[in-house]
């Protein structure tokens, strides 16, 4: 056992690749559940306290999905046509929704009963949202005004109409509750005092407004319309900061993640991308079966929920491991105890410490076993049999090459012995890898086997198979080559 050496297992550089921490982050939302709403999924809102269920506005109903088990908990259809903006209050207790017949409702999701109907908009209402105090609630219509309502009185408290379109986007700060931003498909992002009737500041986006956000500290804005979010210096009197141009058609929604740290787009092109607030750079991207119409992240950020106008609502879930979610320092075992000598293989051991060195016993896999009994040709069938990867099969390969035993392994063979190795050739012939080792294999089994090809039916098709693909891949060199030298005379004319 000591004089024998294991088959070295060769190492190939790995891929080029992109994937980066933010990538492997986002991937771990996996296993999507997709689920059919009867019409576009136009809002979903998560609640803000746990167990965090989320609402999801479609049609005429707005549904509570459980984060637990990923099915409705409650439906709220009291509604006289098309519901808009289910948005749950801060204490998880109340939600508030408009219709298409100009309503704002107040629900308690409780009981699902209707405690405030406000009236006063004479278009659909697309914007329903609560102030942080929770005694108010903004509302923005197709009427072209934002009103703020007084929950206790249903009154309004102010109307800002200084829009001349419809209005698809809204929020209070939540820093300044005095302060509001809308936005409008008259291109135009407009930031609101309620202690003054008139607008306070105008920006204009260039293309009809469909969602916006405010970053924490109430500094800075981001307007979402056409194909780009653009960033906005409230502070700085409204001055445009930078614009993100990364998708193909209209951005439909705009949300922050969890910890505030990323801002995540979704569009009418399918796709979902995920911007860094540090350098607004594209950290990862999704792509969905449909055009996005709204999403969300949960704050624990455990749950990507994604809305789409053909009625799919596509549910991932992040896997948090119980060790992540434990807090406060790891206390160390008191000396003597049970639990200091049972305290774990990573353990790092101290200096007063007496170390056991232990040996353990070199365990060989069934390929090394039969190369260390010489048995060359079981050695190959072993590593060419069950769950081995294709780089132990070229090591062992190689191995017996050096060793000057790979005729001995590859002679000698009927047509059974002879398939799994013809198969495995013919497969990874056109490897970049594998590709120079394979061919001299290729070309000792024409050179040993020609005298008896034609008598099986399986060697032959695989030998067919064989020839096709070396002539494809020939073919494509060909090309490739025209390409480069088509490529070498536009740079040279270029210079």
């Amino acid at each position: 056992m000591s004089e024998y050496r294991k088959v070295p297992i060769k190492q190939y550089p790995k891929t080029a690749g992109r994937r980066t921490t933010e990538g492997t982050y986002w991937r771990k939302f996996k296993s999507p559940i997709l689920l059919k709403e009867f019409a576009a999924v136009t809002s979903i809102h998560f609640s803000p306290v746990a167990p965090y269920d989320f609402a999801v506005t479609s049609s005429t109903r707005v549904q509570i999905y459980s984060t637990s088990t990923h099915s409705v908990k409650k439906t709220i259809s009291r509604f006289k046509d098309t519901a808009y903006s289910g948005y749950i209050r801060g204490d998880g207790k109340l939600m508030v929704a408009g219709d298409a017949t100009g309503q704002v409702q107040l629900f308690d999701l409780g009981s699902r009963a209707i405690l405030r109907t406000m009236k006063g908009h004479d278009g659909p209402v697309h914007v329903a949202k609560f102030s942080p105090d929770h005694m108010q609630v903004l509302s923005g219509s197709d009427d072209k005004t934002v009103r703020v309502w007084d929950v206790a009185t249903e009154k309004e408290v102010a109307i800002f109409s200084e829009h001349e379109d419809y209005i698809r986007a809204g929020l209070v700060s939540q820093e300044n509750p005095h302060l509001i931003v809308s936005g409008s498909y008259d291109h135009t992002v407009k930031l609101w005092d309620l202690r003054s009737t008139s607008c306070a500041m105008t920006m204009r986006h260039g293309a009809p407004v469909e969602s916006l956000l405010m970053f924490p500290g109430s500094g800075l804005v981001a307007s979402a319309g056409g194909n780009q979010v653009k960033l906005w210096d409230i502070l700085g009197g409204g001055r445009h900061l930078q614009t993100l141009a990364n998708h193909q058609k209209t951005i439909t929604c705009m949300t922050f993640d969890g910890t505030g740290s990323r801002i995540l787009t979704g569009s009418l092109d399918h796709h979902l991308k995920v911007y860094s607030v540090r350098d607004y750079k594209v950290v990862h991207s999704i792509k969905y079966p449909a055009p996005i119409s709204s999403i969300a992240v949960s704050p624990n950020d455990t749950h990507l929920v994604v809305g789409m106008n053909i009625g799919l609502l596509s549910i991932r879930q992040r896997m948090v491991k119980t060790a992540d979610l434990v807090s406060g320092p790891k206390q160390e075992s008191r000396r003597g105890t049970h639990k200091y000598w049972t305290r774990g293989g990573d353990y790092v051991p101290e200096v007063h410490d007496i170390r056991i060195e232990t040996r353990k016993r070199k365990q060989l896999r069934s390929y090394d076993k039969l190369m260390r009994a010489f048995r060359y040709g079981d050695a190959l069938d072993a590593s060419l049999m069950g769950t081995h990867r294709n780089v132990i099969v070229i090591s062992l390969m190689e191995e017996l090459r050096n060793l000057e035993g790979l005729r001995t392994a590859l002679g000698g063979r009927d047509d059974k012995s002879l398939e799994p190795v013809l198969r495995f050739v013919m497969k990874n012939i056109n490897n970049p890898r594998y590709c120079n080792f394979l061919i001299d294999v290729a070309n000792i089994l024409l050179d040993m086997y020609e005298p008896v090809f034609g008598q099986a039916p399986v060697i032959d098709e695989l030998l067919g198979k064989l020839r096709t693909k070396v002539n494809q891949e020939v073919h494509l060199q060909s090309r490739l080559s025209e390409v480069m030298g088509f490529m070498a005379t536009l740079l040279s004319i270029s210079k």
